[in-house]
């Protein structure tokens, strides 16, 4: 064979693992699963069963308590002890899962176990702990796309994993070659959220024999599971650290427990350093060894984010309050081992004389301080009174962007001159090639006219003064940009801007501005306006202007906000940019660190920034979103080339900026050229595509025009993107013809059983092509708009109508395509002006509503009565009432089963068509 097949890799693993010391047991079936659970089961809680097995009738009573859950549940049992009373009323703790000497547990792999759902499925390997089944192991032979191996784990989670399978706690797919894990969950699991496993130095390991030789290790897997998976609380949602996260934690305790020096993490902005100082955290806490651990946060950085991060992991952990008697009481409980405050806080709590008593406690006993965003002066400000108050404590930062010589702080420190050594890095580079975060793409737009070089920092201070920044002249045409280009790049308001600035003048400035000119974009601005300061010469105060701009914001969204209710707005605010209600928001300071918000794809900047402060305020733009944000926009209407160079280079530590900027238009042209080819290689013409009959032919298609689309979308971005034929190669209109068939073969595919399909293991991507603008509303619009008194212009405008129903890519009109082709094909050319359009509509709809009722009752033998309650049930409350469709059908089990997934399935693609 050219390629190692399945088999053989599977074959390979399995040997692997059993060298490994996994004990290899076959299990054909679920029975046999059960089987081995309760001999494994007895054989680890031999002990604690006093060496009496469990009887059968025991076993099944403890079966009944732990299964039948959710998968987080299943988690949750998973590493908790089970208080079990036995058949002699004698209670016992039942473990599942030794969580603290993980190695103390009983390790098995197994191969082809065939388990019965709605479909017969074949699980590849599976690895168990004490019997249950906690990592399944897909592979796919070397030459295929391992993406297919997730798209079957998506299947069986769908189909078969019921019953012990809750409690799979990792997934691995393999194709030999590439390999990645990703955690399980009771919601949808993205592609992204899957993750390669790396050494120390972030080298990826990628081949499977080498995975399995780190990652599968039997303590490290079990290691994994125990002190790597984070059960998030608030979402439900079962975690997994990355490796990076994986290898800081390891440092950070190893330092913390070998010795009694300080240390930080420098891990890139958006690489999750909220988790990873948690589980530090938390692990640092458990040592008995360890009086305390406070995790430090900076009090303008309390905000509702960070609480929200926190509470996922450790509910009610932090204190939102300005009270340190609050702090002070938490310090004096001594079961209260993690204690989250703000830095100032805690020197509050040191310098009151009133909290000395409970404060000295601790003075002498081992403390650990960890900070969050560590590169920040108000911590260096506030050390000294921290460190010389806590005689035996250790200090630990987090930060994307340390203090270096070049970016030292006001006070001439450096990161290390109070951590003193940096115990593990991942960079801006390291998270772009992970695709953990977004690349930038920056555009320099110059906005005044000088005949000198704008490089020359002497000459640009004494020319560029503010006068020249300030002009209207300039601010009118930089606003008048954003205008004209802000659409393309939020992608019809899909995403948000933040428009940095370099003072509070100029922010009132811009705002005015936008407000005079012609535009349908929701702006905000904020800033935090000081109390006395000097307002001569200016027409009015800042807090008058922050007080107009927030009357302006309550008009907009029906708010009640005011100066007075500051924290209120700004928690708005948040909220607002986080779900992309504010299309810009324009800001001097505010929201450029900290501020997490995936719908946030622009940053407009009118400003010096530099070195971390540039990073810093370049990464709010790069959280991972979905394919339609390829990059981080970048905007500057200042010349920053350079600053922003250095500034990649310093905190990437190479001399290449490639790894973090993306290409420029020119080098996307070219690709997107590239890609064109390959599509029209494949079919000349759009109507070439119904001649590719083949699956593997159309599978080729669709993955090559994918990617045109891909790069088309990194056009759109740009400033200069116009769709010309001559500088693109293709016509817009041919362009949109190909993107129907695009839409045809996806809908043949909806329709088909994954298993009858190649073209089902394709990812699709269709939110690429998705932009709104052609719904049920613009369809509706234009029927409304036909001239039904003249025969030939009707005509003309239905085939119209139809070829934009063909590449529409909203969902919910695609639902309703062949509805309002019929309505277009058999009613309107009935039609004549004085028919209203809407009543006919409505009647023709509710026609064939009733009419796909009957057949599908007919078809099914469920009473058309009966089928019409639970549809109205489910437009009511949204819930479909399963057991009363089963007591309905009179079938043996087995068909019926088969029979209410089809009903249940009919009613909700019903409703949704027929809404």
């Amino acid at each position: 064979m050219a390629y190692q097949s399945e088999a053989q890799l599977e074959k390979n693993i399995v040997e692997q693992l059993v060298r490994q010391r996994y004990e290899q047991i076959s299990i054909p079936n679920y029975d046999s699963l059960i089987e081995n659970f309760k001999s494994q089961l007895n054989r680890f809680n031999e002990k604690k069963l006093d060496g009496q097995p469990l009887t059968d009738a025991e076993f099944s009573r403890f079966l009944t308590l732990i299964d039948g859950k959710s998968i987080f549940d299943s988690a949750k049992a998973f590493r908790d002890k089970q208080v079990f009373q036995r058949d002699n009323g004698k209670e016992v703790y039942i473990e599942l899962f030794n969580t603290r000497e993980w190695c103390k547990n009983i390790f098995q792999v197994t191969r082809q176990t065939t388990v019965e759902g709605t479909f017969k499925n074949r699980y590849d390997v599976t690895l168990l702990i004490n019997g249950l089944p906690v990592v399944q192991i897909e592979l796919k032979r070397r030459g295929l796309d391992f993406k297919e191996a997730f798209n079957q784990i998506q299947r069986y989670r769908k189909h078969s994993f019921r019953g012990l399978y809750r409690f799979l706690q990792l997934f691995i797919v393999s194709n030999g070659v590439d390999t990645k894990y990703f955690a399980n969950s009771d919601n949808d699991v993205l592609f992204g959220y899957t993750f390669y496993w790396t050494d120390v130095e972030n080298k990826r390991v990628t081949s499977l024999s080498e995975f399995t030789e780190t990652f599968l290790e039997r303590c490290h897997m079990a290691k994994m599971l125990a002190r790597y998976m984070v059960l998030n609380e608030s979402e439900k949602q079962l975690m997994v650290m990355r490796p990076y996260q994986v290898y800081a934690v390891e440092a950070l305790v190893k330092r913390a427990l070998e010795t009694k020096n300080n240390g930080y993490i420098w891990h890139t902005t958006g690489s999750g350093k909220t988790l990873t100082s948690y589980k530090a955290s938390q692990v640092l806490s458990n040592d008995p060894h360890i009086k305390k651990v406070f995790f430090l946060v900076d009090r303008k950085d309390l905000d509702s984010q960070t609480l929200a991060e926190f509470n996922k992991f450790e509910p009610d952990s932090v204190d939102m309050t300005d009270n340190t008697d609050k702090l002070v009481n938490q310090i004096s409980d001594m079961t209260k081992p993690l204690i989250l405050t703000t830095i100032q806080k805690m020197a509050n709590a040191i310098k009151n004389k009133n909290y000395t008593d409970i404060m000295e406690q601790y003075k002498n006993e081992r403390v650990i301080f960890i900070i969050d965003e560590c590169h920040r002066s108000q911590f260096g400000d506030m050390h000294k009174v921290i460190s010389q108050y806590f005689q035996h404590a250790q200090y630990f930062g987090f930060t994307g962007t340390p203090r270096f010589e070049e970016n030292k702080s006001h006070d001439g420190r450096v990161t290390a001159d109070i951590f003193e050594k940096c115990l593990h890095m991942y960079l801006i580079k390291d998270a772009i090639h992970d695709e953990n975060v977004l690349g930038f793409s920056v555009e320099y737009l110059k906005t005044v006219d000088f005949d000198f070089d704008e490089d020359d920092d002497t000459r640009v201070k004494g020319i560029l003064t503010d006068e020249v920044w300030m002009h209207d002249n300039r601010l009118q045409l930089v606003a008048q940009n954003i205008i004209d280009n802000h659409n393309r790049k939020a992608k019809d308001k899909g995403y948000t801007a933040i428009f940095t600035v370099q003072s509070i003048p100029m922010l009132v400035k811009y705002y005015d501005i936008f407000n005079k000119l012609n535009h349908n974009l929701k702006i905000a601005g904020i800033f935090t306006c000081g109390v006395n300061e000097d307002s001569e010469g200016n027409d009015e105060h800042s807090r008058e202007s922050l007080a107009r701009i927030i009357t302006d914001y309550n008009k907009i969204f029906n708010t009640n906000f005011s100066t007075d209710k500051f924290s209120s707005y700004f928690s708005d605010v948040s909220k607002r940019v986080k779900t992309a209600q504010i299309d810009i928001l324009i800001v001097v300071e505010m929201f450029l660190t900290g501020f997490d918000s995936k719908t946030l794809n622009t940053l407009y900047v009118d400003r010096n920034l530099k070195h971390h402060n540039l990073i810093q305020a370049y990464s709010r733009t790069n959280r991972i979103e979905k394919i339609t944000k390829p990059y981080g926009n970048i905007v500057c209407f200042r010349n920053l080339k350079n600053n922003t160079d250095a500034a990649i280079r310093l905190f990437s530590e190479t001399d290449s900026i490639d790894d973090v900027l993306m290409q420029n238009y020119d080098d996307y042209l070219e690709l997107f050229k590239v890609a064109l080819l390959k599509v029209q290689t494949l079919a000349i013409t759009p109507d070439a595509v119904d001649e590719l009959e083949r699956e593997e032919e159309q599978h080729s298609f669709v993955v090559g025009f994918r990617e045109l689309t891909k790069n088309l979308l990194r056009l759109q971005m740009f400033t200069e993107f116009e769709f010309d034929e001559e500088k693109l190669g293709i016509a817009e209109q041919t362009y949109q013809d190909y993107k129907s068939k695009y839409l045809r073969i996806y809908d043949k595919v909806k329709k088909i059983d994954a298993k009858e399909s190649i073209l089902s293991t394709v990812d699709f991507s269709i939110e690429l092509m998705h932009t709104d603008r052609i719904n049920v509303s613009y369809i509706m619009n234009l029927i409304r708009n036909i001239n039904f008194d003249d025969d030939e212009e009707r005509d003309k405008v239905v085939k119209l109508i139809e070829e934009e129903l063909d590449r529409a890519d909203n969902e919910e009109l695609r639902l309703k395509v062949d509805l309002i082709k019929s309505f277009l094909r058999e009613v309107v050319p009935t039609m004549t002006s004085q028919d209203s359009v809407d009543d006919t509509y409505n009647e023709f709809e509710e026609q064939e509503r009733i009419k796909e009722i009957e057949v599908f009752a007919e078809e099914t033998g469920v009473p058309q009565d009966n089928l019409q309650s639970f549809i109205q049930e489910y437009e009511y409350s949204g819930n479909i009432r399963q057991q009363d469709i089963s007591d309905t059908i009179k079938l043996p089990l087995l068909k019926k089963k088969k029979v209410v997934e089809t009903v249940v399935k009919f009613i909700a693609e019903h409703t949704k068509r027929f809404s």
